[in-house]
């Protein structure tokens, strides 16, 4: 059977991650939105770390604002883009990886941890706790983490609902309504109440929380927490 990193490599291998976030309104939005939530966060000076920093749009982006930014990637073919879009930036470096194992880093090295692509390609829950908990490892204490995830309800949505719902059921949701995550899967979602319990520890943090029903209108959503000391 095909490894994790594998499926997931092969998937970006034929897809354009580079321009995913300037070619639609979605993605334009979704860029425009997220750096404003890490500029709550992060100022020139701070440390970044970005896991899962896919071809750095923001990474390099961070960088050029004059932040200490350290990109880990686990496609290799987006780390090759990585790698030549910053080329001549002393303030970004970049290495091969994976969130599970973030070993190369020492404890509560970062002011600002990212992790906007990992949790859409971990299916195991030991392979989930292990990249939250290696998040919260390399964060400094009083440090924030940003995780994106994507929701199941727009995987269904925007997948399945003007093709082959019951496909999208099976694939996304056991008989009894429960999310199912498996490495074939590719891309595994989330409903907000499964992702929060991975945080008992953490409150949520978003500017429209109190109208939750929104949450899972969009593909791309934010847990932001902050490492208490």
């Amino acid at each position: 059977m095909s490894t994790r990193k594998e499926i997931v490599s092969g998937f970006y291998d034929q897809y354009s991650e580079d321009e995913r976030l300037s070619r639609s309104r979605h993605g334009q939005l979704e860029y425009h939105i997220t750096m404003k939530y890490i500029h709550r966060y992060a100022v020139k000076g701070s440390k970044i770390l970005e896991i899962g920093a896919g071809t750095g749009r923001y990474s390099i982006a961070l960088a050029k604002e004059g932040m200490d930014v350290t990109a880990v990637e686990l496609v290799e073919s987006n780390l090759a883009i990585l790698r030549e879009n910053s080329k001549r930036m002393d303030k970004i470096a970049s290495y091969q990886g994976d969130a599970t194992n973030l070993g190369r880093f020492a404890n509560d090295t970062f002011d600002v941890t990212l992790c906007f692509g990992p949790m859409y390609h971990l299916y195991e829950n030991d392979e989930v706790n292990r990249a939250i908990d290696e998040a919260i490892r390399v964060t400094k204490p009083e440090g924030v983490m940003l995780f994106a995830f994507i929701s199941v309800f727009a995987i269904m949505y925007a997948n399945y609902f003007y093709g082959n719902w019951t496909a999208g059921q099976k694939e996304n949701f056991t008989d009894d309504y429960k999310v199912r995550h498996f490495k074939e899967q590719l891309f595994t979602g989330y409903d907000v109440t499964e992702f929060e319990s991975l945080f008992p520890f953490a409150e949520w943090y978003l500017a429209f929380s109190e109208k939750r029903e929104l949450l899972g209108s969009t593909n791309h959503l934010l847990y932001i927490c902050r490492k208490r000391s």
